[in-house]
């Protein structure tokens, strides 16, 4: 069961959309908050989803189809981070800016975003997973406060880490927002790049039984890209699956599919962590 009441993650999502839409300080840089999340430092998901709005708020006409971030030091969560946007081109079909968040003088993370005019054209992709409906699968426990919080995340195979040991590199969960969301397509797909970031980097550890809270691991994401294949609402039923194909030199490299209910495969992901065992 969710041990937080439908009241408290009503609250908790409308203050994470509230902490996406960002304050505009002026023509280019924008200014967002941090929450503690339980995690040591900014929880990438959050870096992730406000760079991506403060990009697009400087491109009214296009939508994002593609993003490629790198995480560069830890954030101060109790510091502002203050998002400052390079106008690189705007031309007919694609947009592209350059996205710097910055903490005390220092950058902590940078990221380019593609934004491009709808178009038809030719359309193919894999089919969906067969996995069990969302009903029919449950929570997992929390792990990270304010991401289970606003989001109902059903886990298919719901063991917790911590003791489930060696196993494959592969994770699957349906996810939705707790409430449903305005009409934004901007803020889906920032909530989308927001939640991505959550439980990816533990696919690699499963075969190695490794976990975050174990005492000597360090686990902590390099990079992140994101693509934007298809529409989607955040507060409709979404299929994360995940897999490590690789992990070597204390890097671990996973990838993942998000699907509509429906079986439409709307957006991908891929990331590279640090995984460090110590003693």
């Amino acid at each position: 069961m969710n041990p937080w009441s439908e009241g408290e993650r009503g609250a908790a999502l409308q203050a994470l959309v509230a902490q996406l839409r960002l304050e505009q300080l002026e023509h280019n840089l924008f200014r967002g908050s941090s929450s503690d999340i339980g995690a040591p430092a900014v929880f990438g998901g959050q870096v992730l989803g406000q760079a991506l709005m403060a990009a697009a708020r400087t491109v009214p006409q296009h939508a994002a189809h593609s993003l490629h971030g790198y995480f560069l030091r830890p954030g101060d969560k109790a510091a502002p981070i203050v998002y400052d946007v390079d106008r690189i081109r705007d031309g007919a079909s694609f947009t592209t800016r350059r996205v710097v968040a910055i903490q005390h003088g220092e950058p902590i993370f940078h990221m380019s975003a593609s934004f491009h005019r709808r178009e038809e054209g030719v359309s193919h992709a894999p089919a969906m997973p067969e996995v069990p409906a969302p009903e029919q699968t449950r929570p997992r426990e929390a792990a990270l406060r304010a991401v289970d919080e606003v989001f109902d995340l059903r886990f298919v195979d719901p063991r917790d880490p911590a003791t489930a040991g060696p196993r494959p590199a592969v994770n699957r969960a349906w996810l939705r927002t707790a409430e449903a969301l305005p009409d934004d397509p901007v803020l889906h797909q920032a909530l989308l790049a927001y939640v991505s970031d959550y439980s990816l980097l533990g696919v690699a550890m499963q075969p190695h039984g490794l976990h975050f809270k174990q005492p000597g691991v360090q686990g902590v994401s390099l990079d992140h890209a994101m693509w934007f294949h298809r529409d989607f609402r955040c507060d409709d039923w979404l299929l994360y699956d995940t897999e490590s194909p690789s992990a070597a030199h204390a890097r671990g490299f996973c990838r993942g599919s998000l699907f509509s209910r429906d079986g439409r495969l709307v957006a991908s992901v891929a990331q590279e962590g640090l995984i460090r065992v110590r003693g």
